[in-house]
């Protein structure tokens, strides 16, 4: 079966990390990508593991009548079994560009939970909304990434018949404990071994909410002497004037430490002794599964499936909820203080991602959905 997966673009995100893990690591199909724009990231990631990656350079935001055709033409050469599009703008694009070019084995994938205005973009309601239209007429199926999802998108008027959760799997022989990681990053960033270090991996965006991660950085009880945190992602770094300027206005300059954007990230979430997640939406949030997978015990907001993943190995609380979340690290670092207790969660946290999210598992499934 020849399988040709069509993405907005392949730049660094949870829909491009997704794919790109299911067309790596799956050996059993011929699998070629589309992206709209351009090579970002994952594509010559791609193309080093010798997967054909076409890019069709279309600006972001904007449709070309020459990328519309250009697909249209390489949709009709190639005759794929199976046209999989990924996000709301190639699901609309490709979907009908395919259905016009003959295909008939479509399927979407749809990777954000919920819709919030303010903090989702006008165009990508709209599209959102076509493609709830056009769900009964284009897609042989629908692949969500979370059931929190599912339930969002039946609400906006999707096609209930199609849908499917696929959660995302990974590659844990990358993501896995390691030892040494804790003390090199000590050492770098001259932090002592009896220090509770927590971080949070994520870009600088308005829905990871780094907001509300701060003010309960604040209003933890944990002596300042004894915690530090490790923020890392694109946009977290001195250069961004508004999140250090709130460092200082909440007197964590010296507690809170600004990694940047880094390409070691299972040694960074290794480092950890909790991995939070702030956010105020997700729909399968990564970087949960991933420190997990790295044994780190994760204080999550209820947001997607971060519950589903964590189940009783971290806490779960609300989003938007900087007094419950400052609660929970401070919970975590009394436990932490007990060597037995805080091995037996981070066993746990490692043994529920090996149970639940192998990639192995991913591909499969995904496999099932395009026989059918």
């Amino acid at each position: 079966m020849a399988v040709v997966h069509v993405i907005t673009g392949l730049s660094d995100g949870g829909a491009e990390g997704a794919l790109f893990r299911l067309v790596a690591h799956d050996g059993n199909l011929n699998h070629c990508v589309v992206s709209l724009m351009d090579l970002g990231k994952y594509g010559p990631l791609l193309r080093s593991r010798g997967v054909e990656v076409i890019c069709l350079q279309m600006p972001r935001g904007r449709v070309t009548l020459t990328g519309l055709l250009g697909l249209w033409r390489l949709l009709r050469r190639n005759r794929a079994a199976v046209i999989q599009t990924w996000m709301y703008h190639a699901d609309l694009i490709a979907g009908v560009v395919a259905r016009l070019a003959g295909c008939k084995r479509v399927y979407w994938n749809v990777r954000h939970s919920t819709l919030e205005k303010g903090k989702t973009r006008r165009s990508t309601l709209l599209v959102a909304k076509v493609c709830a239209v056009l769900s009964r007429y284009v897609p042989a199926g629908i692949v969500f990434c979370a059931e929190a999802s599912i339930r969002s998108h039946m609400a906006l008027g999707y096609s209930c018949k199609l849908m499917t959760v696929i959660p995302n799997g990974y590659d844990l022989a990358r993501f896995s404990p390691l030892p040494d990681a804790r003390v090199s990053l000590r050492f770098c960033q001259a932090i002592e071994d009896d220090v509770f270090l927590v971080g949070m991996v994520a870009r600088f965006d308005s829905q990871k909410d780094h907001e509300n991660l701060l003010a309960a950085l604040s209003k933890l009880r944990i002596p300042l002497d004894r915690w530090k945190a490790v923020l890392v992602g694109a946009g977290i770094d001195s250069d961004n004037t508004g999140l250090v300027q709130r460092l200082a206005e909440l007197s964590l300059t010296k507690n809170v430490l600004l990694l940047g954007q880094r390409n070691d990230i299972p040694s960074i979430m290794s480092s950890l002794d909790v991995h939070i997640l702030s956010s105020s939406t997700e729909g399968f949030p990564n970087v949960v599964a991933e420190a997990m997978a790295c044994g780190v015990v994760c204080v999550v907001t209820d947001v997607g499936d971060a519950r589903e993943i964590v189940g009783e190995t971290g806490w779960v609380v609300e989003a938007r909820r900087s007094d419950l979340l400052a609660g929970a690290i401070d919970e975590a670092f009394v436990q932490w203080q007990d060597p037995a207790i805080w091995k037996a969660r981070k066993d746990m946290a490692r043994a529920r991602i090996q149970d639940r999210y192998d990639i192995s598992g991913m591909i499969q499934r995904y496999h099932e959905v395009w026989e059918r």
